[in-house]
């Protein structure tokens, strides 16, 4: 799963690291939403709605940070899921604060009722720098 930055987090990074603003950290935990079309850097994405969808908590799956991108050690399921396509999935913190995108390598459809799980290791948020 490729990902970006979201443009107004990436704008609140760029004015913390020059001292022009104060930063403000994420409220943890941060959750991962599935969407069923795919955002861009400055709009979010259509997340699913239905079953007994929610959002899960992605904080608890990261490992650490390692030469600039973060990979989980921990799957992300999602239970219950609704009749839907999955196109994307995003980040956000809990206030809610988006960080991140990702179109998914390939999309995933499910039936009212299935499981999606994200394995081990299938998740990497990366800078790009």
């Amino acid at each position: 799963m490729a990902n970006a930055l979201d443009q107004t987090e990436a704008s609140r990074l760029l004015r913390n690291s020059l001292g022009i603003a104060a930063g403000t950290s994420p409220t943890t935990p941060m959750l991962l939403r599935l969407c069923t079309t795919t955002g861009s850097a400055s709009a979010a994405g259509t997340e699913v709605a239905g079953g007994s969808y929610a959002r899960q908590n992605l904080t608890t799956a990261l490992g650490t940070e390692a030469n600039g991108s973060v990979t989980t050690t921990g799957a992300v399921t999602f239970t219950l899921m609704p009749a839907a396509t999955v196109t994307s999935a995003e980040v956000w913190d809990s206030v809610p604060r988006r960080a991140w995108w990702a179109a998914l390598t390939a999309s995933k459809t499910t039936a009212s009722g299935d499981t999606l799980t994200f394995a081990i290791g299938a998740i990497t948020i990366q800078n790009n720098a």
